[in-house]
């Protein structure tokens, strides 16, 4: 029983760092609140922070990429047991992200700077972004993904199952609905810098490359299933207007109707 207990409190207190990191990377990309953020900081040389900023965002990319493969998931279970890895998951991402915020370097030369209703609407978009994230996440199941089910199931002594293939909501428009509302929001700004242009190159193509491997690993675990649900939905870009076209097609309206 004291075990099981350390596991649930161990996470707990993982998802609450985690839910820090999450809440100052708010601010941190949007400029917002927070006293150090992607543009707020002291200057220091290019090339240094150049450096620096690669730096930091490689031993996320590491980080978060190799702990979440197939073969080190069967390492580390000789080691921890399965109630706490993903929360030993969760924790270690949301240090290095608090790392990066602490030590980044920012790169204040503007790139592009927008005002009136385009800003307006950039600012919306990057909001709308961090709320698909965030809803994304509920879609399947928050408390899985971050590791609270897996402690509470362990607590109760019962066996931790495995999730069943589902695509509530969003995951029926793309496949990959929280890593687009990454992107929204880190693209979707009024006032891009050099520094926030790096931030969001070095993840984009993080993100691109990372989902290969998931997407492997995906089709490892459910096969056929997941191969077909690729061919029908979209990574990350929704096909709105091709459905709409093929629905035109197979609608009487299209050969001369009124619309």
């Amino acid at each position: 029983m004291f075990a099981r207990l350390a596991i649930l409190l161990y996470a707990i207190v993982s998802y609450a760092v985690f839910t820090v990191s999450f809440l100052y990377a708010l601010g941190f990309v949007g400029n917002y609140v927070v006293p150090k953020s992607i543009d707020v900081g002291s200057p220091t040389k290019l090339g240094e922070a150049i450096l620096v900023n690669l730096l930091l965002m490689s031993l996320f990319a590491i980080q978060h990429s190799v702990m979440a493969r197939p073969a080190f998931k069967r390492w580390w279970a000789k080691f921890l047991p399965l109630a706490c890895q993903r929360s030993t998951y969760v924790l270690l991402s949301s240090l290095i992200l608090l790392l990066l915020f602490w030590q980044w370097r920012p790169i204040p030369t503007p790139v592009w700077q927008t005002s009136g209703i385009a800003a307006w609407l950039l600012i919306g978009v990057h909001w709308l972004g961090w709320l698909i994230a965030f809803a994304s996440t509920h879609m399947i199941d928050h408390f899985d993904l971050f590791g609270l089910r897996q402690a509470f199931v362990a607590f109760r002594g019962t066996e931790i199952s495995g999730q069943s293939f589902r695509t509530p909501l969003l995951y029926k428009i793309v496949r990959h609905p929280l890593m687009l509302g990454f992107l929204l929001a880190f693209w979707a700004t009024p006032a891009m810098t050099a520094g926030h242009l790096l931030f969001t190159l070095a993840n984009t193509a993080y993100i691109l490359v990372a989902l290969q491997f998931e997407e492997r690993d995906l089709i490892a675990e459910f096969g056929a299933t997941y191969q077909d649900y690729r061919r029908r939905v979209p990574m990350l870009v929704p096909r709105l207007f091709a459905r709409r076209r093929t629905d035109d097609r197979k609608s009487p309206r299209h050969v001369g109707a009124p619309r």
